[in-house]
């Protein structure tokens, strides 16, 4: 039986300031999540009393390192976090939502929608699977979904090249960007860096990890993988080959 959610309370005047004229969408998305996604297991109920500085502020800073008018893919998008609340402060970006699970691509639908989000357009499935069949992006961003070692390994590869990785991570980015150093090397980084966003919206400070790649995002085997997707969605359907029996 899933636990009741707390209240939701009410906004802090940073987020009527930073979301300005969005900021009744920004209060919609924070009711939808403390009501249906409590409900339908987005979310756990003990998040509700501080999804305003936990989630959607924290979440919403980000576009602080985020270039005007560029297209950017929300890895493991979940709940939308941080992929909607950046598309309610950047109208100029052209976002991509990708979640794997069908209970989550419904209820982002569903918010799209409810919501008005033009700029942004839900895809289900992973990073390894879409790769090559979508195009390739200016920015990646993901919070809260893997170590980052990993998270670059399906990441990197669905930027362009030149492309940047700016993912939100807690007390341990320093450690985890030390371990991943390497993979990141191989993978087609270039530089990587840690900086901190949200002052005087979020305390503590929002971290985020900065990926940027050179001319081969991915390193080698993506760009295998790439062409070979690419090659796949050229050939012609139904063919003259030898029938199943």
């Amino acid at each position: 039986m899933t636990e009741a959610a707390a209240e939701l309370p009410a906004p802090p005047e940073q987020a009527r300031t930073l979301f300005g004229d969005r900021f009744a969408d920004a209060v919609r998305y924070a009711e939808l999540l403390a009501d249906p996604g409590v409900r339908r297991g987005l979310i756990g109920p003990r998040e509700v009393p501080r999804l305003w500085e936990r989630h959607l502020l924290n979440c919403a800073v980000l576009s602080e390192v985020i270039d005007p008018d560029v297209s950017v893919c929300d890895v493991g998008s979940g709940a939308g976090l941080p992929g909607i609340p950046l598309a309610l402060l950047r109208p100029d970006l052209s976002i991509t939502l990708l979640e794997p699970l069908l209970r989550r691509t419904t209820f982002l639908e569903e918010v799209v929608k409810l919501l008005g989000l033009a700029n942004v357009t839900v895809v289900r499935g992973r990073a390894e699977e879409v790769m090559g069949k979508l195009p390739p992006v200016d920015v990646v961003t993901a919070r809260a979904v893997a170590p980052l070692e990993r998270l670059a390994g399906w990441g990197l590869p669905l930027l362009r090249p030149h492309g940047e990785m700016a993912v939100l991570k807690g007390d341990t980015a320093e450690e985890e960007l030390k371990a991943a150093r390497a993979a990141l090397h191989r993978l087609g980084a270039v530089d990587a860096t840690i900086v901190q966003v949200g002052e005087g919206v979020v305390d503590p400070l929002s971290t985020v990890v900065r990926v940027v790649v050179g001319e081969s995002p991915g390193g080698v085997r993506a760009a295998t993988r790439r062409a070979k997707a690419a090659r796949a969605s050229r050939a012609p359907r139904g063919g003259t080959g030898r029938r199943r029996r």
